[in-house]
């Protein structure tokens, strides 16, 4: 079974950068789509980006598209999320997916704190 291991989170002012890595064990990535989602404190867990197994395609929710980032590196196992110009709505814990047929597997989830 993958397991799923996100990291690079933490405190940021606003306007700054971060870079989330999510490293994969257990099973190859290089044949699946892999994604983001996020959760804020009292809200629902959101979609936030996805790419496609050979990296032709991504898709990005609204709110981030323009500042954030997706990318794999299918030789590593990793996928990351690049994220620019952060606001304090950014603030989440950012869960790292993979799409494996019709099964999802979610990491641990890293946090993301962006101060104003």
């Amino acid at each position: 079974q993958v397991q799923l291991v996100e990291s690079g989170g933490g405190l940021v002012q606003a306007e700054g950068s971060l870079r989330l890595s999510c490293a994969a064990s257990g099973r190859t990535i290089s044949f699946y789509a892999m994604g983001w989602f996020r959760q804020a404190p009292g809200k629902e867990r959101e979609f936030v980006a996805k790419i496609s197994w050979n990296s032709g395609r991504t898709e990005y929710v609204d709110a981030v598209k323009g500042r954030f980032l997706i990318s794999r590196d299918n030789a590593k196992n990793t996928v990351y999320l690049q994220m620019n110009s952060l606001t304090p709505e950014d603030t989440a814990v950012y869960y790292c997916v993979i799409y494996s047929g019709l099964s999802v597997y979610w990491g641990q989830g890293t946090q993301v704190t962006v101060s104003s």
